[in-house]
């Protein structure tokens, strides 16, 4: 029988399965399961993927559109082929269905995970359809391994073994089996249209055929959408494909497969053009650095196409809008959409998040989901209860189509939550608009499940890496790596700082032209020098590069000029040890208080920035003496190591009351860490900080008189809100250097924080003056090429020693990244030491492990809190809320401190997604004490957050 009698009611066996309801005894066709996802794949071909994306893959497949679009259908519903195996055997209800006539050619086959057999099967199936097999880079080979990541992973394709015809035929059933694989390829390439085979697969091609595939996999998969299929079957494959065509209700206004793409959000949303003033209120138009942006890189771009950006400028100066306006530009001249914004840290995330929800509510789209990706973004309001229980698999089948009973899944006025199917951990990343931390998108470059799926979320829009000086040598390389195939997917990408070295400024942008195809030794003599503030344009044509005028760059550096004072001030660094202890004149405790002892008296908003958790909490209790007039308001501590909803609660009210729009106290003390060193759009009237790196220190100065500008244009009369204390003064950032003996002592405590060498080069530049009259942006350049470039020589042999550390760190970097798209052969390449969302290496050193406090009363049980009012949650079926309550007090803390803590978990808490890998942290409800874990420590403070000491030995 040819294809087309086949096609016919009858013409083909239907009885192998594709999906299976025990609870239903509900059994999908396989064919049938197959064409559903060769239908939505077509429909995300036309709606999700963008003319940039569309143009990679037919250029990597030697296709015209048309033939592309056949050909990517076509592979879409060849995905699960390898299910026509004894995979049929792993539900005996469904078993039970399939025909006699297959049954009795069950034969001696072999159990394999039917993704692989997908691909073994394929080899020999797609070359007798034209598909070329020569060696690993070959289209059939290339096909194949597409087909047999449909799960995520990339396989090793054995040709000559076990993906040879011989074997395929003794694993995967008789002639029976291998004659149904067949022609339910030729179906699926009958009904498709794909009659020409492509010439070849390019790796980019590859990567974003293999996300597009679990992608449709996964949407076809839904049990809504196959249960409400199979409960309606068609006959014949034909008709069964005509069916995705048409409206599966009558009161539908598109066909199904269209409805299920709609249902997803995944189709593509173009913001209308709306005024500055409307995208960006408050800000009174674009400032000149901005309005160069709009006046030159336009037509630039419109001419020369995608390439990537660094802009460099003062904090608090509006970078962030800069980048959104530059992925404006991008997206309207380079056939791309969106735009994905990744920053350092889950604090950070959340507050650009805000931002970008407020950015993509300006332009009043009817739908414009904005998705929020990071390790804890399952507390955001994105996210609601059932995305909990979707994680740990305990929704039900009734519950699924309750969550799924409309056609949106959120409420209408909130055009901007994410729709069901992008509530998920790693599908979030395709929202159209989408802010993560970096890790997220690291995670495309490494070998981590689903990195295919991460590299096609990321392509496509425009790509903004916000704070990109925070990265380490480590992640700056697998930064490059990232930019590298961006490029090769000719995607734009937008690189925000205050500090970027020039060094990392040209690695970044090297790496991003070569992955667009220019050759490295025409890149030798390219000058990548940006000017500060301003910004650097690099196309991937050419490498042509176009700068700001530097008639604009002066005018901006003109009107967002300031002066602050950067004073030294030497220390002794000791811990606090009991709460009566008095700190002598030249401790760093004394001078802290010296410094801010006007505030309980006279007012002023202070940030004291401490270089350990450990020192934010002595600080504060010293502090705590001071005779303030509201104790609890006037003084707030906040470090990572609060449980996440104590933490979350008081950076909301930091950022609300030092925001630009918040209520300014009458004074206000934060005492922190590194927690809130960038992007967060804060002012304080006085800093102090411990030693930190020159580029680190500067970052912090930006929050000094951040908004006084501002607050000048809104009166109108020049006045300020500071105190006047303070107005005397003007801004001042007070730097503690640890000292002994008159040299700079680094305390034993800090350990691994910032290397050494930059903190010792830090303090020597300061000790030149006692204070240092900073001109901002004029000064800053100087500065971080004198700390680069300048090292004295009493810093000779730490500096050896740091730059062989940096080394070592690229090197591991390097190591650990995905080959570039140029040097893949086998896609199998990009799967080398296969490693897992939760333990990708996207930053060097160990991860973090999860801590939770909970409370032992007398009758032995375990609750939340120590009044015993919140029982610790354990049932089989562990409700949403009880989840939360979990997830939102655990507290991260290194590795090594829970080396030895036991394992007390309970029970219905081992086998979930989100909790299995916690640790307790059990407190006696009636005593107050440490609990010791090995040499360690640790127990959970209300006010101070979680205390860790050494245990004696």
């Amino acid at each position: 029988m040819g294809v087309a009698e086949d096609s016919r009611p009858g013409g083909l066996d239907l009885t192998p399965w594709g999906k299976y309801s025990l609870l239903y005894n509900l059994v999908y066709p396989l064919l049938f399961h197959q064409l559903d996802t060769a239908a939505v794949m077509g429909e995300l071909w036309d709606r999700y993927l963008t003319p940039a994306q569309r143009r990679v893959i037919c250029r990597g497949l030697g296709l015209g559109p048309a033939e592309a679009r056949c050909e990517v259908m076509f592979l879409a519903g060849a995905h699960d082929i390898g299910k026509a195996s004894r995979f049929q055997m792993c539900e005996r209800g469904a078993w039970a269905q399939v025909s006699d006539a297959l049954q009795a050619e069950a034969g001696p086959w072999r159990l394999i995970r039917h993704e692989r057999a997908s691909m073994h099967a394929a080899i020999e199936l797609l070359a007798d359809l034209g598909y070329r097999l020569m060696g690993n880079a070959s289209p059939a080979v290339r096909a194949a391994q597409i087909l047999g990541a449909h799960h995520g992973r990339y396989l090793q394709c054995d040709v000559h073994g076990a993906a040879s015809p011989q074997r395929v035929r003794l694993d995967l059933g008789g002639p029976l089996w291998q004659d149904l694989r067949r022609r339910y390829l030729a179906q699926i390439r009958y009904l498709t249209g794909a009659t020409t085979p492509p010439a070849r697969i390019s790796a980019e091609a590859a990567v974003l055929l293999s996300g597009l595939v679990m992608v449709a996999d996964r949407l076809v998969s839904q049990p809504h959408v196959w249960m409400r299929r199979a409960m309606a079957q068609t006959e014949g494959a034909l008709v069964h494909w005509i069916s995705t065509r048409h409206p599966a209700r009558a009161d539908a206004e598109e066909g199904w497969a269209a409805e299920v793409v709609t249902e997803s959000g995944l189709e593509r949303v173009y913001l209308p053009h709306v005024p500055f003033t409307q995208a960006h209120p408050h800000t009174g138009g674009p400032n000149r650095l901005q309005a160069s942006v709009l006046s030159q890189l336009d037509p630039v771009v419109k001419e020369q196409g995608a390439g990537i950006l660094v802009v460099t400028d003062s904090t608090g100066t509006g970078k962030t809008i800069t980048g959104q306006e530059a992925a404006r530009i991008f997206n309207r001249h380079c056939g791309t959409s969106g735009m994905a914004v990744l920053q350092p840290t889950t604090a950070i995330a959340d507050a650009a998040y805000e931002n970008l929800v407020d950015y993509v509510s300006a332009h009043r789209p009817e739908r414009a989901p904005v998705s929020l990706v990071h390790s804890h973004s399952w507390s955001s309001a994105a996210y609601h209860d059932k995305r909990l229980l979707e994680a740990a698999g305990q929704l039900t089948l009734d519950e699924y189509f309750d969550e799924h009973h409309d056609r949106s899944g959120r409420p209408e006025h909130l055009v901007t939550v994410p729709d069901p199917f992008l509530r998920g951990w790693d599908r979030a990343l395709l929202a159209q608009f989408t802010v993560a931390t970096i890790d997220q998108a690291l995670m495309a470059v490494l070998p981590v499940r689903y990195s295919a799926l991460r590299m096609l979320a990321l392509s496509g829009r425009t790509v903004i890496l916000d704070e990109i000086h925070v990265a380490t040598p480590y992640m700056r390389r697998l930064t490059a790596r990232l930019v590298h195939w961006l490029a090769a997917l000719g995607t734009p990408v937008v690189l925000l700082s205050a500090t970027l070295e020039p060094a990392a400024a040209r690695e970044l942008v090297h790496a991003y032209l070569t992955g667009a195809g220019l050759r490295a030794g025409r890149l030798d003599g390219l000058d990548t020098g940006v000017p500060y503030p301003g910004w650097l344009f690099a196309a991937a044509r050419d490498g042509a590069v176009t700068r700001i005028d530097p008639g604009h760059a002066a005018a901006h550096a003109t009107a967002t000029r300031r002066t602050l004072t950067l004073c030294h001030q030497p220390v002794i660094a000791m811990r606090l040890g009991t709460i009566e202890r008095s700190a002598a004149a030249d401790e760093r405790l004394h001078h802290i208080a010296e410094e801010i002892r006007l505030v309980p008296a006279d007012g002023g908003c202070v940030i004291i920035v401490c270089a350990t958790v450990a020192d934010a909490q002595d600080t504060y209790r010293y502090l705590a003496r001071l005779p303030w007039p509201r104790p609890r308001e006037d003084l707030v501590l906040l470090h990572a190591r609060f449980p996440g909803h104590q933490r979350e609660a008081i950076t909301r009210r930091v950022r609300t009351e030092l925001g630009p729009a918040g209520r300014r106290p009458e004074r206000l003390v934060v005492v922190t860490t590194s927690l809130l060193d960038m992007s967060l759009d804060l002012d304080c009237d006085l800093m102090i900080s411990d030693l930190a790196s020159l580029a680190r220190t500067l970052q912090r100065a930006g929050r000094l008189w951040r908004f006084e500008r501002l607050w000048q244009e809104e009166t109108g009369t020049g006045r300020s809100r500071r105190p006047a204390w303070i107005l005397e003064r003007g801004p001042r950032l007070t730097v503690l250097e640890p000292v002994a003996d008159g040299r700079t002592h680094l305390p034993s405590w800090w350990g691994q924080g910032e290397p050494a060498f930059e903190l010792h080069a830090a303090a020597h530049l300061l000790k030149s003056s006692s204070a240092l009259i900073l001109d901002l942006p004029a000064q800053l350049p100087h500065l971080l090429e004198t700390a680069a470039t300048r090292i004295p020589g009493t810093l000779t042999a730490l500096h050896a020693a740091y730059q062989a550390d940096l080394r070592a760190h690229e090197h591991l970097g390097h190591e650990q990244a995905v080959p570039p798209p140029a040097r893949t052969g086998s896609l199998a390449d990009l799967y080398r030491r296969p490693t897992t969302a939760g333990t990708a290496p996207t930053r060097e050193g160990a991860r973090p492990r999860r801590l939770l406090a909970c409370y032992r009363q007398p009758d032995g049980s375990l609750h939340l809190d120590r009044a015993g009012a919140h029982p610790l949650p354990d049932s089989p079926r562990l409700p949403a809320p009880a989840i939360r309550s979990i997830l939102d007090r655990t507290v991260n803390v290194p590795e090594d401190w829970l080396a030895e803590a036991p394992a007390h978990l309970p029970e219905s808490w081992r086998q979930h997604a989100l909790l299995a890998d916690l640790t307790l942290l059990i407190h006696d409800a009636t005593a107050v004490g440490p609990i010791r874990f090995a040499s360690h420590l640790l127990h959970l403070d209300p006010v101070l957050g979680l205390v860790h000491d050494e245990a004696p030995h």
